[in-house]
């Protein structure tokens, strides 16, 4: 039948509905943890279950494919620091650049400030930049400890 012999066609159909199978014990398993423990990690969920995928013929990678085909991955929770507070008490002035065409060097000077690392450790970055030419005009880093030098020194040479 079409190139292909019977015993080969009726293999795939079995091999087919095994993996069926195996793939869903594998989505019990994990479905009875993650009632107990919704954020569990497809790592640690390998850990805890690997004596009875052992016994199934399932090893990590075969175990992860089968969460992502089912999208039973936890996607991880993405960390951010909040750094700017636009709902201030002080005066907020109008953006007096918004109409204004920009057609040379040096008309319009944007600054902003930012801060970078670790919460603990902050180091904060202020950038004066050319509106026009997008280069940096200036820049300063400041923080009590030495983690901005760096910084420093790559935008001397930019």
């Amino acid at each position: 039948m079409f190139g292909i012999d019977r015993q080969v066609y009726y293999r795939r159909i079995r091999r087919k509905i095994v993996k069926q199978d195996k793939a869903e014990q594998v989505i019990l398993m994990v479905d009875a943890i993650r009632k107990i423990m919704p954020r569990i990690g497809t790592r640690k969920l390998y850990y805890l279950l690997s004596d009875k995928l052992l016994l199934i013929k399932i090893g990590r990678d075969k175990f992860f494919d089968i969460l992502r085909a089912n999208h039973l991955l936890i996607q991880p929770k993405r960390s951010y620091h909040i750094t700017t507070n636009s709902h201030h008490r002080f005066r907020k002035h109008e953006n007096l650049i918004l109409d204004l065409e920009i057609n040379r060097p040096e008309q319009v000077w944007l600054s902003d400030i930012t801060y970078i690392g670790k919460r603990d450790n902050p180091c904060y970055l202020s950038l004066v930049t050319d509106a026009y030419s997008k280069k940096i005009i200036q820049s300063r880093s400041k923080n009590n400890k030495s983690n901005c030098q760096g910084i420093s020194y790559y935008l001397q040479w930019t």
